[in-house]
């Protein structure tokens, strides 16, 4: 039986129900899993609530879908330089902002640390050159049968843990930051060195600088951020009800930036507070237009896809428990046909649906529409 007045359980739909704002861009909604649900309303009742039908247009072409974001250096392209060992920072050779390149020297620093792994390595080496000729020793001593094989094993024994010993210094060393150049002419002079030399770990450019000279630090302190600013990444805020119409490999445009890239990511979890998803997209810097921190606005081009795309009055579209549909005449009455929005223009919203051309589509009285919809019990 067809109602003609909206009943108390349906006065709350007035509230639920959302026409799509005029102005700005809509979300591209999955819907494929979705069937058209047929609303049974007769002629009178369509009189009486006012429904009017207006024809959609056929559309085709790309849109372009406008996001906020925030350009940021990519973390595989951030390097951490830190203190290899406790000591004071001598001297720094770089400014923030300062661009630097592989193995340069960018800072200096003494540390107790560095002299306590020389001395421990001249000693290793001592220490194994010594093994080495009780070795040989012990071996001719045994040829000679002067000394019984237990005694050579126990030679061995010792010579080998000499050798590792000097190894684990060497080792030490190069964590320290000691260069192969420095552990050899240190094995060759005997010389201890006071100061310990840092250098840049890639090229690229120091965004942060830690530390300052005079300072004391503690080994693993930051001493300097070094980032390389190309290509960069730009964190997209994306409403989740709009996430359908991006896909991996979308063409992305800053315009004010002349810039331009393409999607990598599309994130897997809604922000709870903000109910948006991150999408990575990366980009060329344009001759150095697009700097890390800089807020921009990112034009997304959404191509078409199978379905077709139409544009409709923003009055003939509604969302409907968190769905968006419209509705179409048949012989029983309406069709509410779910839809996949696109964007929203200043002509209307566009959307892509299976309808055929000349359809026309319920603009007025969709009150009435959504009652019987939320009486099929369709979520």
């Amino acid at each position: 039986m067809t109602r003609l007045f909206l009943r108390p359980a349906a006065a709350s739909l007035l509230i639920a129900l959302s026409v799509i704002p005029t102005g700005r861009a809509a979300a591209l909604e999955s819907s494929t899993a979705l069937r058209p649900v047929p609303l049974s309303i007769d002629e009178r009742a369509v009189r009486a609530a006012g429904i009017q039908l207006s024809p959609i247009q056929p559309e085709s072409g790309a849109t372009d879908l406008s996001f906020p974001g925030m350009v940021a250096v990519p973390p595989q392209q951030i390097r951490v330089v830190a203190a290899p060992a406790a000591g004071l920072v001598e001297t720094v050779l770089v400014a923030p902002d300062e661009a630097v390149r592989k193995g340069q020297v960018i800072a200096t620093m003494r540390s107790p640390e560095l002299i306590e792994a020389q001395r421990g390595f001249l000693t290793a080496i001592a220490d194994e050159s010594l093994a080495q000729d009780r070795l040989r020793r012990s071996r001719s001593l045994h040829e000679s049968r002067v000394i019984p094989e237990r005694d050579l094993r126990v030679a061995e024994t010792e010579a080998t843990n000499a050798a590792a010993k000097l190894d684990e210094q060497i080792q030490l060393l190069k964590l320290i930051g000691m260069a192969d150049e420095g552990v050899e002419t240190l094995r060759r002079t005997r010389r201890l060195m006071a100061s310990l030399e840092m250098r840049a770990p890639m090229d690229g450019v120091v965004t942060i600088r830690h530390a300052s000279a005079g300072e004391r630090v503690v080994a693993s302190s930051p001493i300097f951020t070094i980032a390389d600013l190309s290509p960069l990444w730009v964190n997209i805020q994306v409403p989740a009800t709009r996430l359908g119409a991006l896909q991996v490999g979308s063409r992305v445009i800053l315009p004010t930036q002349g810039a331009q890239g393409r999607v990598i990511r599309i994130g897997r979890t809604v922000d709870a507070a903000t109910q948006s998803v991150a999408v990575v997209a990366e980009v060329d810097t344009n001759g150095g237009s697009v700097r890390p921190g800089l807020a921009v606005n990112v034009s997304v081009r959404v191509e078409q896809s199978g379905l077709a795309q139409w544009l409709a009055p923003p009055s003939g579209v509604v969302r409907h428990r968190d769905r968006t549909w419209v509705f179409t005449r048949n012989a029983s009455g309406f069709l509410a046909v779910p839809v996949q929005v696109v964007a929203e223009t200043a002509r209307g919203v566009a959307f892509r649906a299976d309808l055929p051309p000349g359809t026309e589509i319920a603009t007025r009285g969709l009150l009435a529409l959504v009652a019987e919809l939320s009486e099929t019990g369709e979520e």
